[in-house]
């Protein structure tokens, strides 16, 4: 039998509707006496129908039935004296099915409970097929964009992404659609991922290039690395800011981005010592937001892009504690030496770490052993210069320059093959 929750305000109807809906057969489940408990009437009980005598709906009626519908949507009828056709095209908006003008008619209420009841289902259906076309159309869209990322990351054609993507989704026992998706946000997170990872370097290529602009070791050609540099972290926050849910990593992004004002600064100064507590600091910045984004993706992947964004940074370290070593004496030479030892220390650790995993290709092979080899001549180099005199040093800070340089370009096309990878895009 059909259940039904009944709302009557009507006085004079009330008592004889809900005896004529027992009679023609329905189950009354409830009475509410006022729109304000109808949702909760509509949840506790769970009718099939939900019949509202009202004599003149207000607009607190109007707002309850749309909340029905939004939230526990039912088969709707209406009972009511209130001729204006407003009112009549604002209850059709708010989904009731039946709206009913001066009285019900005892014979005429089980007619009207099944139109309301075929047309909900009416509704219910059009809406589901909407949803399945949304749906549809939406996972089109996202499997174009898919098989562009893998087109430009693998230098596939459109026939041949598109075979990839489908034999991925089987092998993973997934839609095409959801892989898509996948595909869609590791792409998103693994740029993001490198493009602050590059802050964490130009943070120490800044200052590296200062003190061999400072040293005029090549001074026209590094001063003009490091303008292209102070472009380069403006053009990355420009594009962090229009790709990073800014709720979620604005807070991270503008405390380092602040920091880099602050470094700019110090950099029109022309102090070292300015310029290098700021750089510090960006590098700390930096390497907060670049943890979280890696720990918002595909964990394994992404860590290993962030390894390799990270030695991009080293090599720029190293390089510069080993100009500051040559430029100081004291503590100040103690501390250089010994950033430079813990950035060697760590360089090469992952440098180890990374020519073992299963994460490799020929030309991430390659670009590793070329990358072990610049590695050993720019530390070659930064031992030669501390050993000879300060006159006797220009070959070999050229040599320390060219290797550092040699290196970020090496880890820059390491990264960017870590990060087009099918095994980052596919987690």
């Amino acid at each position: 039998m059909t259940s039904v929750l009944l709302c009557a305000t009507r006085p004079m109807t009330a008592p004889t509707l809900a005896a004529d809906l027992k009679a023609a057969g329905f189950v009354v489940l409830a009475t509410v006496a006022d729109c304000s408990n109808l949702v909760q009437g509509v949840v506790l009980h769970a009718p099939d129908v939900v019949v509202c005598d009202v004599s003149l709906p207000t607009s607190a009626w109007f707002q309850a039935l749309q909340l029905v519908g939004k939230t526990v949507p039912r088969p709707l009828v209406m009972f009511t004296n209130d001729t204006d056709a407003g009112h009549i095209a604002q209850a059709t908006e708010c989904g009731v099915h039946v709206y009913v003008v001066n009285g019900y008619g005892a014979n005429r209420l089980r007619p009207l409970i099944q139109l309301a009841q075929a047309r909900f289902h009416k509704d219910l259906h059009q809406r589901q097929t909407y949803v399945e076309l949304a749906t549809r159309f939406e996972e089109r869209k996202a499997v174009d964009r898919a098989k562009s990322i893998l087109m430009k990351a693998q230098s596939l054609s459109d026939d041949d992404a598109f075979r990839a993507l489908r034999s991925a989704a089987m092998s993973s026992n997934q839609r095409m659609g959801q892989l898509s998706q996948h595909i869609i946000q590791s792409a998103h997170f693994a740029e993001a991922v490198n493009r602050s990872g590059q802050l964490r370097m130009l943070s120490q290529r800044l200052v590296k290039l200062h003190l061999l602009q400072a040293a005029q070791v090549q001074a026209v050609h590094h001063a003009a690395l490091l303008q292209d540099s102070v472009q380069w972290v403006d053009g990355n926050f420009a594009l962090l800011r229009k790709n990073l849910s800014q709720p979620t990593y604005g807070d991270l992004l503008e405390q380092v981005a602040s920091t880099w004002e602050q470094l700019k600064v110090a950099l029109a100064q022309d102090s070292i010592e300015a310029i290098e507590q700021q750089a510090e600091a960006l590098l700390q910045g930096a390497e907060r937001l670049t943890t979280s984004l890696e720990s918002s993706g595909a964990a394994a992947p992404l860590h290993v892009l962030n390894l390799a964004g990270r030695q991009r940074m080293l090599s720029q370290r190293f390089s510069k504690y080993a100009l500051l070593a040559l430029a100081g004496e004291g503590a100040a030479l103690e501390l250089a030496q010994a950033s430079m030892r813990a950035a060697q220390r760590e360089f090469e650790e992952v440098l180890t770490y990374l020519n073992g995993i299963p994460l490799s290709t020929p030309d991430i092979h390659g670009t590793l052993a070329a990358a072990g080899v610049a590695w050993l001549q720019m530390v070659a180099a930064a031992q030669n210069a501390q050993r000879l005199p300060f006159s006797k040093r220009r070959a070999q800070l050229e040599e320390l320059a060219t290797g550092s340089e040699t290196l970020l370009g090496l880890f820059e096309q390491l990264s960017t093959h870590y990060e087009r990878s099918m095994q980052m895009l596919l987690g």
